[in-house]
C-alpha cells in the first residue's frame, strides 16, 4: 500500500478533537487512493488508527492535523514525523475495554457501543467518549449517547478515555450493531466493586513497533547497558541483601545524553534482556494535556507499573518537558509526588531520560528519587563505523561501501541520525533500482550522497555555517595562516592521540585578526571544508540580550550545542561585540556577566572536549584581554591585507565565471589595486560585469575598459591608518 510521510500538528478545529478524526490535504488523500472518512493507519512509536478527512483549503500538503489523544495513541509529540496509509477495517465481533472505575461502574457497555460507533480504532487505543458526530453515515443518536454519559459520569465525561484492550477479529476494526462490547474485569454497571477487586484505570501502551534492540547491538553503549543491568538486578533480584546492608532496595536513573543518542532504546534493550515488564510514558505527550488529563495519565501509567505481575520498569522520556527547572508548573509537584511513590514501590524501578538534564526540576535528582545518573557520549568514527554495519547488516551492500569512510563524513552523528542516514541511502539505491530490481545494492555514493541531506539533531536549531565546498587547498597565499589555523584548529579533532602521547593539552581556540573585508569569514568556511566537522556560526551581537541573565543562558546554550555536536568549531564573528574590556561599557553590567559566561566555558571546571573555539574581528585591542591568555583564545593569527600576487589570485577566482576580453591582463591590474581588500576585488569584478550589461544586456564579455569603469566606483576600503593599528598590534604579539 503506497505510505506518506507527514510533520504532525494539532488540529486547531474543536469539532474534530477527540473524535478519532485526523485532517489530511486533499492532493494527500489522492496520492493515497482515499477518499475522505476512508480510515488510515498511523506508524510512529506505535500504530493507530484514524479516519481521514479533508482539510481546509489553503493548508499546507505536509502537515498532518490530528487532536491529543491521536498524537498520544502515536507515542509522539507535536512536530513528529508520522507515516500514513491506507488500512482495512474490519467489522468487530467482540471488544473488551477498560477504562477507570467510575466509568466502568455508571457506564452501560451498550453505552459505550453507541460511543464508540462511526470510530475505527485497534487493540491499545485510547479512545474517547465523545461521540463520532462529525463523519457522514453516523447511524448513533448522539443526543442520546451524550445524555446518557453526562448522566452517567457527569460533567467530565468529555474527557472521559476508554482503552482498547482487545478485539476480535485482531487490527483496525470498526463497531457494529452485532458487535459485543464488554469491560474488561467484568463489571456490572450501577454497582460499585468492592475497592480491592477494582484494577486501577490502564493507559493505552506507548511501545515502539520495532523489535527491540539486543544489548549486544548497542555499539558505545554497553557499558553503560551493563551498569543499568546489575542496578536492576540487584534491585529486582536481591532486595535483601541491599536491606541488610542498610539500603533501599527501590531504584531510580536518570539516563542522559545527546537526543537521537539512544537512551530510551538502551532502557528497554536493558529491560527486555532481565525479564522484567516495560510501560512508557513519553513526558511531552503528557505535558501537552491540560492539567488534570495530563496528571491522571501519569497516575495511569503508574498504576500500571505498580498491579505489573512481574518485576517493572516504569520509562519516563523527555522529562524535562514535565518537570521544566525553569517556573514549573504547580504540575509538576503533583508528578514529583506520583513519581515519588512509584520508586518507593518493591520490584518496580524508574527510569528518566533526558536530552537537557540542567533543565530538569533539581527536585527530580533529590535523594530518595531519581538519584542515580548515567549518561550516554556521542560515538567516535570508530563507533559510528561499527553502528552503521549493524544498522546496514541485513542490507545488501556493494563491493565499494566503506563505512569507515562514511563515519569519518559524518561528525556529531548520533544514532537516530545513522539511521535517517542508512534510510536515505536505501531510499537513493531504490530510486536507482525502480526500472531494474535486479540485485539491487547499496552503493558507497548513495551513502555519501544521504550526508549531503540528513542534517544530525544536535544541528536542527542551530546556524551552521555553508563551505560550499571550499578547503584550504582554494586559499591563495596565506601560507602561514593557513598553517596557524590548521595546527590550532584541525590538529586537535583530528590526532586527538598525538596529543595524549606527548602529555599536552591541545589548542583551545584561536582568535583571527585583521582589516575587514581580507577574508576572515572565507578562511573559516575552508576551515570547515577541509576538516569535516559541525560549524556553529555566531554574530557577537546575537548573543547579547538586555534581559538579565539571558544572554549568559545563550553562551552556555552555545557551546552545549557545540559539545553535542562535536567535533565542532564555534566561530563567533565580530568577538569583539560579545566578549568587549570589562568596566568600559554602559550597558548595566550585561557585557561583563557575558564575559564571565564565556571564560567559563572556555576553562571552567567542565573541560570542552572535541570542540574548538574561533574568533574573528578587525578590532583586536577591544577584546577583554582575559580572553587571549593561554588556555583560551591563545593563538593568535594575523590575516594581512592582499598583496598584488594575492590580489590577482582573488580577482581570478571572482572572474571564473566571468568572460573576460583579451586585453584584460589580471597581473597588471592587481599591481595597481593597492588598498584593495579581497573583497573590494570581488565588488571590482562584478561593477564591471554590471557596466558591460548597463551598456548592452547582450554583452558577451568584459573588457579592460569596464574594470577601468568600474575602478572610479569601487574604491579601496582599507584604512591605512587602521592597517598601521593592526600591524603594530601583531607585532607586539
Amino acid at each position: 500500500m503506497p505510505s506518506i510521510t507527514l510533520t504532525a500538528r494539532l488540529s486547531p478545529s474543536a469539532k474534530d478533537t477527540r473524535r478519532g478524526v485526523v485532517r489530511l490535504h486533499p492532493e494527500v488523500l489522492d496520492a493515497l487512493g482515499l477518499r475522505p472518512w476512508n480510515a488510515v493507519q498511523l506508524t510512529g512509536a506505535r500504530v493507530t488508527v484514524a479516519l481521514a478527512a479533508a482539510a481546509e483549503v489553503g493548508s499546507p500538503t505536509g502537515i498532518l492535523l490530528l487532536d491529543d489523544v491521536a498524537l498520544m495513541n502515536l507515542g509522539l509529540t507535536e512536530g513528529s514525523e508520522v507515516g500514513v496509509s491506507p488500512v482495512q477495517v474490519a467489522a468487530a465481533k467482540r471488544v473488551s475495554i477498560a477504562g477507570s472505575r467510575l466509568a466502568r461502574a455508571t457506564v452501560s457497555p451498550e453505552t459505550v457501543r453507541l460511543a464508540l460507533t462511526g470510530k475505527v480504532f485497534g487493540t491499545g487505543d485510547a479512545v474517547s467518549l465523545l461521540p463520532q458526530d462529525v463523519a457522514p453515515a453516523t447511524t448513533a443518536n448522539a443526543g442520546e449517547v451524550r445524555r446518557k454519559l453526562s448522566t452517567a459520569i457527569g460533567m467530565t465525561w468529555t474527557n472521559e478515555l476508554i482503552t482498547i484492550a482487545a478485539t476480535e477479529p485482531p487490527g483496525a476494526v470498526a463497531v457494529q450493531p452485532s458487535t459485543v462490547v464488554e469491560w474488561r474485569d467484568g463489571a456490572t454497571p450501577g454497582t460499585t466493586p468492592a475497592p480491592q477487586a477494582v484494577p486501577r484505570p490502564e493507559p493505552a501502551p506507548v511501545e515502539p513497533t520495532e523489535p527491540v534492540v539486543l544489548v549486544a547491538d548497542l555499539v558505545g553503549s554497553r557499558d553503560t547497558a551493563k551498569r543499568l543491568t546489575e542496578w536492576l538486578r540487584l534491585a529486582f533480584e536481591r532486595p535483601e541483601l541491599l536491606r541488610r546492608l542498610g539500603a533501599e532496595p527501590h531504584l531510580g536513573v536518570l539516563l542522559s545524553g545527546p537526543a537521537g543518542v539512544g537512551k530510551a532504546t538502551l532502557a528497554r534493550a536493558v529491560t527486555s534482556s532481565i525479564g522484567a515488564d516495560l510501560v512508557e510514558l513519553a513526558a511531552p505527550s503528557v505535558a501537552a494535556l491540560e492539567p488534570r488529563a495530563a496528571a491522571q495519565r501519569l497516575q495511569d501509567a503508574i498504576n500500571r507499573a505498580t498491579t505489573s505481575e512481574g518485576d517493572c520498569v516504569l520509562l519516563l522520556t523527555d522529562v524535562e518537558s514535565l518537570l521544566p527547572g525553569t517556573g514549573p508548573p504547580p504540575l509538576a509537584t503533583v508528578a514529583l509526588d506520583a513519581i515519588r511513590g512509584a520508586i518507593g514501590t518493591d520490584r518496580l524501578a524508574v527510569v528518566v531520560t533526558s536530552s537537557q538534564p540542567q533543565a530538569i526540576d533539581p527536585r527530580l535528582r533529590e535523594p530518595g528519587l531519581v538519584d542515580r545518573e548515567l549518561t550516554l557520549g556521542l560515538p567516535d568514527d570508530a563507533t559510528r563505523a561499527d553502528l552503521l554495519r549493524v544498522l546496514l547488516r541485513n542490507a545488501p551492500l556493494a563491493d565499494d561501501v566503506r563505512l569507515a569512510e562514511v563515519a569519518e563524513r559524518a561528525p556529531g552523528f548520533v544514532v537516530a541520525d545513522l539511521v535517517a542516514l542508512c534510510r536515505e541511502a536505501a531510499v537513493g539505491a531504490a530510486l536507482r533500482h525502480q526500472d531494474d530490481a535486479a540485485d539491487p545494492r547499496i552503493r558507497q555514493q548513495d551513502l555519501l550522497d544521504a550526508l549531503s541531506s540528513v542534517r544530525p539533531i544536535s544541528m536542527s536549531t542551530s546556524d551552521n555555517l555553508q563551505t560550499g565546498g571550499l578547503t584550504l587547498d582554494d586559499v591563495g597565499d596565506m601560507a602561514e595562516v593557513k598553517q596557524s589555523l590548521t595546527e590550532t584548529v584541525l590538529w586537535p579533532l583530528q590526532y586527538p592521540d598525538s596529543f595524549t602521547r606527548l602529555g599536552v593539552e591541545p589548542p583551545r581556540g584561536v582568535l583571527l585578526y585583521g582589516p575587514p573585508g581580507c577574508g576572515k569569514t572565507f578562511l573559516v568556511r575552508a576551515l570547515a571544508g577541509s576538516g569535516r566537522l559541525n560549524v556553529l556560526a555566531v554574530k557577537g551581537a546575537e548573543l547579547m540580550d538586555k534581559w538579565v541573565g539571558e544572554s549568559e543562558r545563550a553562551v552556555r546554550e552555545l557551546f552545549l550545542r557545540a559539545a553535542n555536536a562535536a567535533p565542532t568549531l564555534v566561530f563567533l564573528d565580530e568577538v569583539d561585540a560579545l566578549a568587549p574590556r570589562r568596566g568600559q561599557s554602559s550597558d548595566s553590567g550585561v557585557a561583563d556577566r557575558v564575559v564571565a559566561a564565556l571564560l567559563t566555558e572556555l576553562d571552567g571546571v567542565e573541560p570542552m572536549r572535541d570542540v574548538v573555539v574561533l574568533g574573528a574581528t578587525n578590532r583586536p585591542e577591544l577584546v577583554d584581554p582575559a580572553l587571549l591568555r593561554p588556555g583560551r583564545l591563545e593563538r593568535l593569527v594575523y590575516v594581512p591585507p592582499p598583496d598584488a600576487a594575492a590580489r590577482e589570485a582573488i580577482l581570478g577566482s571572482a572572474a571564473k565565471n566571468t568572460p573576460l576580453s583579451s586585453d584584460v591582463d589580471l597581473a597588471a591590474l592587481a599591481e595597481e589595486l593597492g588598498g584593495y581588500s579581497a573583497a573590494d576585488c570581488a565588488a571590482l569584478i562584478r561593477e564591471a560585469a554590471l557596466t558591460a550589461m548597463r551598456e548592452s544586456l547582450s554583452a558577451a564579455e568584459v573588457s579592460a575598459d569596464h574594470l577601468a569603469a568600474a575602478r572610479k566606483a569601487v574604491r579601496p576600503s582599507l584604512d591605512p591608518a587602521q592597517l598601521a593599528s593592526l600591524e603594530a598590534y601583531a607585532q607586539q604579539r
